[in-house]
């Protein structure tokens, strides 16, 4: 069962000036995060951090597999390793930090290219030999300018399709989204025959509009007429397709829609709705 420590990584993000950073040096056994101050709160956390670092199985290199995902979209952004220091960096900068195997010392992606990943929360698997980074990025981060470092499909290799060029290796909802997108791109081209029913809502917004309506309204009625339980993902995924037809028409993300969710997870829904801009 994966561990997450974003209680403390949010106690030590809000307590960032009482850190003074600590250069990594290979004798140095505990955390690189000290603190400006010895009041007893500050000195239990310090301990707190080097118990989670102790608690690490790292390899006989004292290094470990650290995986950087976006926690909006759920993609795999890149793979590096980090040691005691560089978990310890993130946690207290919020900035994904490694360890560079090659130049033996740390790094902060981003620190050349402002693609920075910002992290939301650190998770470590059962085996406690393998970390992820959850976090939104500032922009590309791969260094090729791709979105992530996962953009060569092994089937697409197998089957020498290099016509499908580079694809990102996207959720289910993604998918949708990319498939979309395709036909957005494509609607403003003539077309010869029937047009798909995407390109036909893409085209016509009164008929996309009626259509949401009429999917939420069905969606309504699985609870309200006690139908099937199988109707209701059914019906959601009616809502959930046309609706990201429309945002798609509004040039708007499903990351942009996360995004707005995200922040909502700490306050109440009532004040939220009450505090929004008309």
């Amino acid at each position: 069962m994966a561990v997450s420590y974003n209680a403390l990584a949010q106690s030590l993000y809000t307590r960032s000036s009482c850190f003074i950073p600590i250069k990594y040096t290979k004798q140095r056994s505990r955390s690189s995060v000290v603190f400006a101050s010895n009041d007893n709160k500050n000195i239990a956390l310090q301990a707190k951090v080097d118990n989670l670092l102790d608690s690490i199985k790292w390899d006989d290199k004292g290094l470990a597999v650290a995986i950087a995902q976006n926690v909006d979209t759920g993609a795999v952004l890149m793979q590096g390793f980090v040691n005691r220091e560089a978990l310890s960096t993130t946690i207290s900068s919020r900035k994904a930090t490694f360890f560079s195997r090659s130049r033996s010392t740390l790094w902060t992606k981003g620190e050349t290219s402002n693609n920075f990943i910002n992290i939301r929360d650190v998770y470590i698997d059962c085996d406690r030999d393998s970390i992820i980074y959850l976090g939104t990025p500032d922009g590309p981060t791969c260094h090729t300018g791709e979105e992530t470092c996962y953009y060569t499909s092994v089937f697409d290799q197998l089957n020498n399709d290099e016509a499908s060029g580079n694809k990102l290796a996207l959720t289910t909802l993604y998918s949708l989204e990319s498939i979309i997108s395709k036909r957005k791109e494509e609607s403003t081209v003539p077309q010869e025959g029937k047009p798909s029913w995407t390109r036909r809502l893409l085209t016509d917004d009164a008929l996309l509009c009626s259509k949401i309506r009429e999917e939420a309204d069905e969606l309504c009625r699985t609870l309200e007429d006690n139908e099937e339980v199988s109707r209701t993902p059914s019906e959601m995924a009616d809502v959930l397709y046309h609706a990201m037809v429309l945002l798609s028409k509004r040039d708007v993300k499903m990351e942009d829609v996360f995004a707005v969710l995200r922040k909502r997870f700490s306050q109440s829904g009532i004040e939220e709705k009450q505090n929004r801009t008309k």
